[in-house]
């Protein structure tokens, strides 16, 4: 694959572990991946033809019901994943539209910076128990080695959304 779009590999390794339409794909993005990965229709379909042309994905034609187009990994796709997985990861990023609007707090004042924060803690409340729903379904289900690696990612959840917690009584009593 000449163009190295992590979405390429999302993809790829959503479609690791079933065939999926586009739409499907897009709707794990958002269940699943939301909380460290994003993607949009407007990535996901072009990354599909770039794909099948590649060879990293065959399409089938659905030919009961509305037509829907199916894709699965191929071998090429697979072997691609596996590569992409073994390499060094190549940047973590924090990104925080909250934090962005508190550095330039200044700006805003006190008052306006609280709101920012107590929205943010709101957010990261109802996120948190939706991380405790998962970790609580996932451990039980350890049987299959796959559920560990998303248990994995869960607790990472958990974690740094406790940390954000901490984080934001921590700047409200600065603040205050």
């Amino acid at each position: 694959m000449a163009n190295e779009k992590k979405i390429n590999y999302v993809i790829l390794g959503l479609l690791s572990h079933e065939p999926l339409t586009g739409y499907e794909i897009k709707k794990k993005i958002d269940q699943s991946l939301r909380f460290f990965w994003s993607g949009s229709y407007g990535s996901i379909y072009p990354t599909l033809d770039t794909l099948e042309k590649d060879g990293c994905v065959e399409k089938k034609e659905e030919s009961s019901g509305r037509g829907k187009i199916i894709y699965s990994i191929t071998e090429r796709g697979r072997m691609l994943l596996k590569e992409w997985l073994m390499k060094p990861v190549e940047k973590d990023e924090l990104r925080y539209e909250t934090l962005l609007k508190l550095f330039f707090g200044g700006e805003l004042g006190k008052e306006g910076v609280l709101t920012h924060i107590q929205r943010f803690e709101e957010k990261i409340k109802q996120e948190l128990l939706l991380f405790e729903m998962y970790a609580a379904n996932l451990e039980k289900v350890l049987d299959e080695e796959e559920h560990k690696y998303y248990l994995l990612t869960v607790k990472f959840g958990i974690e740094s959304y406790r940390a954000f917690l901490n984080w934001c009584e921590q700047a409200k009593t600065l603040l205050s």
